[in-house]
Order: structure tokens, then sequence, then C-alpha cells
């Protein structure tokens, strides 16, 4: 079988080097010390300036925290150690609302990754995080005139606390589950996005999260309300370097879809392959509103994801498309999550895994239709592509429909390469590589072209570069 050029390889290594995989040398502004105890929430707190009632949410959850054992029905987490994690670290004193006010090292990291030049070509507004706390905040001042707030979260609880108290934790409570009550104790940074009653933004905006260090917790809190008949696309990207050490990133994401509102969530996850990733991600959709995922998922040494909605609303709809990279030595946990809870609600699942170089994928879903959910519509579709012999692709499907009045469909399908279209592609002039990487490109299309087109480029960019670490189409 031909191999990939090695010029080639070594190519799109030293792009990833050089865009994703460095290290910002700044000296931390602050930073608490290992581990996770009562005094370092207190001290975190303290630091922030926070109101006592978001002390006492903390420490509750904390409590929540430490009596959840660490989840066996997955991954296999035993390399976890939460007291040799620091799970405050703060990069600068100060927050830029102008990139030339961002010291250099820390805007020398996110020229990098090219995010101002996204900011100037395709969006509303943007958010960037290092480490522990947002650096950068901005949204053009014509949606600011309308009324929308975008600000990192940390801003947000001390210019809109009582937004903030009225939304926190309504979605996610830290009882949901182990990594959902440590990010409630020591969430730092994240984004807060309001549109007001009415409001469409035409352009999306973006946060961006970059984690620095080995043995590093980054723990953000995303908070989006969409208010009656208002739209939006939230756009995350997030990317770390490598270590021989892991870190662990434990988000919350909380999204409220009012009535007759619609909010898009893009993510696309390039994590080093030392980062174990266990986000939580929900959304409440209220009657005639609709709550789109989209999530693309690379790199991690093991990724536990199920973005979620809750249909609570009449006409209330949801759609769920999901890509996930098992390339290498990784587990992919990805899926989704779907309560009906209302009369003619429906939802559409489609996820796509690609297992190769003895990688893990795993589809694991729930989906849910109440009783009196009635004329509820839902269909789930999981596609599975293996490229070698030693590599493994699971699924695991909980679904329950309990409403008689109700339609549903569950699809899945495993399957390798296919030697005649690698053949075909060959006959037309392809090389055999590359016919390769066009089959899997083409085997996640659904999801591919879901993405903003500069956005698209990008990931199929990323989707190469992870097929080549490995050679697992070569």
């Amino acid at each position: 079988m031909q191999k990939w050029n090695e010029n080639e390889v070594e190519e799109v290594k030293k792009l990833n080097e050089i865009k994703y995989d460095f290290v910002t040398n700044v000296k931390p502004a602050y930073q608490v010390q290992k581990g996770i105890s009562r005094s370092v929430i207190e001290e975190m707190s303290r630091e922030k300036k926070e109101p006592d009632w978001m002390r006492n949410i903390r420490l509750k959850a904390l409590e929540i925290f430490l009596s959840k054992p660490v989840p066996t029905w997955g991954p296999d987490l035993s390399e976890l150690n939460f007291d040799e994690i620091t799970y405050y670290i703060k990069p600068e004193d100060r927050k830029a609302n102008n990139w030339e006010d961002v010291p250099k090292e820390i805007k020398d990291t996110f020229d990098k990754l090219g995010v101002p030049e996204m900011e100037k070509k395709y969006l509303a507004g943007s958010v960037a995080q290092l480490q522990s706390e947002g650096v950068y905040s901005r949204l053009k001042k014509q949606w600011e005139d309308k009324g929308v707030i975008f600000m990192d979260m940390d801003s947000a609880l001390q210019k809109y606390p009582d937004i903030v108290r009225e939304h926190f934790g309504k979605v996610v409570p830290p009882s949901d589950n182990k990594f959902a009550a440590l990010n409630t104790a020591a969430w730092s940074g994240g984004s807060f996005l309001y549109i007001p009653r009415g409001v469409s933004l035409d352009l999306p905006v973006q946060a961006y999260f970059r984690m620095n260090g080995a043995l590093e917790g980054q723990f953000e809190r995303t908070m989006i309300i969409a208010e009656p008949g208002a739209s939006v696309h939230y756009i995350e990207g997030c990317t770390a370097p490598t270590y021989s050490q892991y870190s662990l990133h434990a988000a919350i994401v909380e999204v409220y879809v009012k009535e007759g509102s619609k909010v898009r969530y893009t993510s696309v996850q390039n994590w080093s392959d030392n980062i174990i990733n266990g986000p939580t991600k929900r959304a409440w959709v209220e009657k005639n509103g609709r709550m789109e995922w989209v999530q693309g998922s690379l790199g991690s040494k093991i990724t536990m994801t199920y973005p979620s909605s809750i249909l609570r609303g009449e006409y209330a709809s949801t759609s769920n498309l999901n890509v996930a990279l098992g390339i290498g030595p990784v587990w992919k946990d990805n899926g989704a999550k779907v309560i009906h809870a209302a009369p003619n609600t429906s939802s559409k699942v489609v996820a796509k895994s690609i297992s190769g170089k003895g990688g893990m994928s795993v589809y694991r879903g729930q989906l849910r239709i109440n009783p009196g959910a009635y004329n509820s519509k839902a269909s789930v579709q999981c596609d599975a592509l293996i490229l070698d012999d030693i590599s493994k692709s699971n699924t695991y499907p909980h679904n329950e429909i309990l409403e008689e009045s109700a339609s549903f469909s569950h699809e899945a399908s495993v399957g390798k390469i296919s030697e005649e279209q690698v053949d075909y592609l060959m006959s037309r002039g392809i090389r055999e590589e590359d016919a390769r990487s066009l089959i899997v490109l083409g085997f996640l299309d659904d999801v591919l072209k879901e993405i903003p087109l500069e956005y698209s480029i990008e990931f199929n960019k990323l989707v190469k570069l992870e097929m080549n670490k490995y050679g697992a189409v070569g």
C-alpha cells in the first residue's frame, strides 16, 4: 500500500506545531496551590471579588464533588488525580477590549491561532481566554446598541449579577455529575451571551479557549440567553499544547432558548493528546424555539461529551450533529441527549465517528419522549467508520418512547473504506492517500456542511492532520 509522502507529512506536522502546539511563555499574575479544597475555593472567590451567594454556591458544589465517585461506566479515568491539578491560573491582571492592549506574549498566542483575523473578517464579537480567565472581549457597536451583551463570564458576574444569579446552575445543577460539580465549585472564565427580544445577529460570535500547561485545569462556564424571537450563532474553539502529563478540561454550557428563538452552538475542539475532556452542555428549549448543536471533536486523550436539549415547549425542536475522530491511543465517548417534554416537538441526532490506529469511538446517547408529548418526532443516526483491524467502535443508545402517538427511528451502521471506491478514484488520477482522505471527508459530509465555510475549510485541514498523525489512511 502506498505510503504518505514524507515531505507532506512533515509539512502538516510543522503547520500543527506552529499554529496549535506551542506554549505561551507568560508568568501568571496569580495562581492557587495544587489540589482542591475549601480553602482553595475560598481563595479563588476572594481573588475574584465575588458576591457571597456565588461563594456559597461554590462551597456547596465542592461538597457534592467530593461525595461523588469518578465515573467508571466509560473510559478509564484512573489516571486522574484531583490533588495534583492546579485549578486557577490567572494570566493577567487586566482584561482588554482591543487586541493592541493585550500583552504581547498573549496577543502573539492568539495571532498564531488566527483569532484576531477571524474577528475582523467573520464575527460580530469575540471572547478569548488563556488558562483560567478571559483576557479579551469585544462586541461590535451595532450589536451593543441593540442591547446584546457578550463578555467573559467573570465580568458578567460583576456587571450583571442579577441575570447571572437568575440563570446560574438551573440548566446544569452541580448534582448532575461529578465533573459538573467540579466546574460549579472551581469555574473560572467562560463567556456570557445575552440577546434581547427580537434581535437576530447576522454574524456569529466566537469564544476561544486556550490551555497552556500540564496538570492544569480549565473550567470555563458559558451561559447563553436568547430572549423570545432572538437568534444567534455561537462558535467555540479550543486548543492546547502537548505535554507528557495530562490536563483536565471540564466546562459547563447552559443555554436558554426562549419562545420562538434560535441558537446554534458550533464547537471545534482540537485538543492535544494529553487532555482529558469532560464538559457538560445542555439547553432548555421553550415553545417554538430551536436549538442546534454542531460538534467536531479532534485530538484529546479522552473525551466524554453529550450535548443535550430538553424540549419544554410545544413545537420546540433540536438537532445534534456530531463528528468524533478516535485516531491513535485515544477514547472518544461522544453522543447526544434529548428529552421531549411537550407535544409536537421534534429532534434529529446524526453522529459520525472514525476509529483508526487502535482508537476507540463510542456513541452514547439518550432519547426520551415523555407521556403526553403528543405527535412528537425523533430520529437517531449513528454511523461509524473503522480504518483497520485493531480499532473499535461501540454504540450504546438508550431510547425511551413513552408516548403512543410519537414517531421514532434509529439507524446505525459500521463500515470500512471500500477498496472499490479507492480504485475508482485512483482510476481518475487521484493518489491513493488522497482518495482515502476524500472518502473519509465524504463520510463526514453530513456534519461538515453545517459548519460555516470559513471554519469548515480549517476543519477539513484538521481532519487530514489527525489522519496523517498516525498514518491512519496511508
